[in-house]
This record gives structure tokens, sequence and C-alpha cells, in this order.
């Protein structure tokens, strides 16, 4: 299938998954530079630096959330330089790859 260049915008697609403890803290940091919508889950599992974590195999203290977002490359720039140290203490994933926003009624980037 090919699309329309005329429908797509590019963008970068942030890819974030932090404890659910500092979620209120990411949110004002994106309001802050201006983020305005994003998509997030609850109990994200999986393994990494801080373990295994199964959020259905028993009932876990900390509780991961992945969080994505379609942004300008300054936004992702900006986020990474709020959120880099951060993430240094408290562990998760930080990921920015290139994506396409496809055209539609109402942009929320």
């Amino acid at each position: 299938m090919v699309l329309d260049k005329e429908m797509l915008v590019p963008l970068k697609r942030v890819e974030i998954v932090i404890d659910e403890d500092d979620f209120e803290e990411f949110q004002e940091i994106c309001r802050a530079i201006n983020i305005r919508g994003y998509t997030y889950i609850s109990q994200a599992g999986g393994f990494g630096s801080r373990g295994n974590r199964r959020p259905n195999d028993m009932p876990l203290p900390e509780k991961n959330i992945l969080v994505i977002i379609a942004c300008t490359e300054e936004q992702a720039e900006t986020l990474a330089k709020n959120i880099s140290s951060r993430m240094k203490e408290i562990g998760g994933i930080f990921l920015i790859s290139d994506c396409d926003w496809v055209k539609g009624p109402k942009i929320s980037y």
C-alpha cells in the first residue's frame, strides 16, 4: 500500500516505560513543553534493569506504564533533555524513532 505524501506528517515517535509513581512528574514535563497528546498503557510487563515485571503473575508494589507520543523533533529533543537525568535515577526505557502521522479530522501533536 502506498499512501499519498500529502496525507502524512513526519514526526517523532517516543516510547517511554516508567514507574507508575513517576507518571505525574512526566505529565508535568509534557505540559511544560506543550506536548498535547499521548497514549499510556498501565501495568506494562517486561524484563530490564529493575528485573522481571509480570503484572499478571503477582501483585507488584511498583507498576510500569508504557507511554507513546507522536511529536515534533524539537519536542522529542526537549523531552529527552528534561527527562534523561531522571531516567538514570528511576530506570525504565526511552526510545525515539521516526514516524508518519496519517492526517485525520483532528491533529493533537
